[in-house]
């Protein structure tokens, strides 16, 4: 099935419900994209004419724009006044809003580039930056639970300096559920720090990795949202644990709707932006030794609950793989899942 054939059938599939039946939350509100969700194209070296890689913030906003997306989410580091008030341009005469994604501090030596940053993310016309605060997937980089309370130390170490630069300029600042926090220990973070600049991306589908059930993650983190990384996950069963896979929305095992209400919920201003990474699955390794080494409280039904729900749900089409596809077939995939979750925002979520 080509492209055109699948979103004329996603269409079709979704004419009977009206704008009408949409939620009042959902009315009026944008769907924009994270970066991330162009990993082959953003900076690519591949030559194609028709899928031409992205340079910069400016080439990704005139894309986002033709495609029917409201925003971005782009990594800020390093931009000029001139190029920031360049982004302010495109972004004002297409009429979408810009989010920040950038680098916290970790020492005081690091403050003044970090202010430089958020000054120039501000003057593009972001007032919410979202961040991380470790340096990968804890199942994957740490290998201790005395590695991760240094993470966590650490954290706090860095959040506490960008506070009063975030307050200085009115700017807020939300990180991530990345495959590092649980949902608790983030929150437990943020009542430490204690302020109203420094709050969540709510990433819909990170946490599974961690064992988590994703509406609880939801639940849990809503009242602290800023911002939001929407996606769908898919799952299957593999040797040392399960697969996990970014899916079109509407294909996975995540409740959008209930979701999106939540957010809105405890924040009417939440803006909501779609990372659909097109890759191949990863591997959580639940079943080794090495996977649980960070975690001291976990209990085994977390474990039990995931893996029966991978079991029940387990992604019948088999996860999409990119690793056999041609350079530009791999664009093409990208492109063609990003438009049909942009389809399924405005026809089943009413993210217009």
């Amino acid at each position: 099935m080509d492209r055109r054939d699948f979103l004329q059938r996603a269409s079709i599939g979704a004419m009977a419900l009206t704008f009408s039946d949409f939620p009042e939350f959902a009315k009026n509100t944008s769907m924009g994209i994270v970066v991330h969700s162009y990993g082959f194209r953003w900076n690519s070296k591949i030559e194609s004419q028709k899928y031409p890689g992205f340079a910069n913030a400016v080439d990704l906003l005139e894309h986002c724009h033709q495609i029917g997306s409201g925003g971005i989410q782009v990594v800020v580091n390093g931009w000029t006044s001139d190029f920031a008030r360049k982004v302010r341009a495109k972004r004002e005469q297409l009429g979408l809003y810009l989010e920040g994604s950038i680098s916290v501090p970790k020492t005081a030596a690091d403050v003044a580039k970090f202010e430089q940053d958020v000054v120039n993310a501000k003057e593009a016309g972001a007032t919410v930056l979202r961040t991380v605060c470790s340096s990968g997937r804890r199942y994957e980089t740490y290998h201790s639970a005395e590695a991760f309370q240094e993470v966590k130390k650490n954290a706090l170490v860095s959040l506490r300096l960008a506070e009063p630069v975030l307050r200085k300029h009115n700017v807020k600042l939300a990180v991530e559920n990345h495959k590092d926090w649980r949902a608790p220990e983030l929150v437990a973070m943020l009542k430490q720090l204690n302020s109203e600049w420094i709050g969540v991306t709510l990433d819909f589908g990170n946490s599974i990795s961690l064992l988590e059930n994703p509406m609880e993650v939801v639940e849990t983190l809503s009242p602290y949202v800023f911002t939001t990384h929407v996606k769908d996950m898919g799952v299957a069963e593999y040797a040392d644990g399960f697969l996990l896979s970014e899916v079109p929305l509407g294909k996975g095992i995540c409740d959008l709707p209930k979701m999106i209400a939540l957010c809105k919920k405890h924040n009417p201003a939440v803006t909501f932006n779609l990372e659909m990474i097109t890759r191949d699955p990863l591997e959580i390794p639940c079943l080794t030794n090495d996977y649980w080494s960070t975690f001291t409280d976990v209990s085994g039904l977390d474990l039990a609950r995931t893996l029966r729900l991978v079991k029940q749900h387990t992604y019948k089409a088999g996860l999409p793989r990119t690793t056999p596809l041609s350079p530009e077939n791999k664009l093409a995939a990208e492109e063609d899942n990003i438009l049909a979750c942009l389809d399924y925002s405005k026809q089943k979520l009413g993210l217009i």
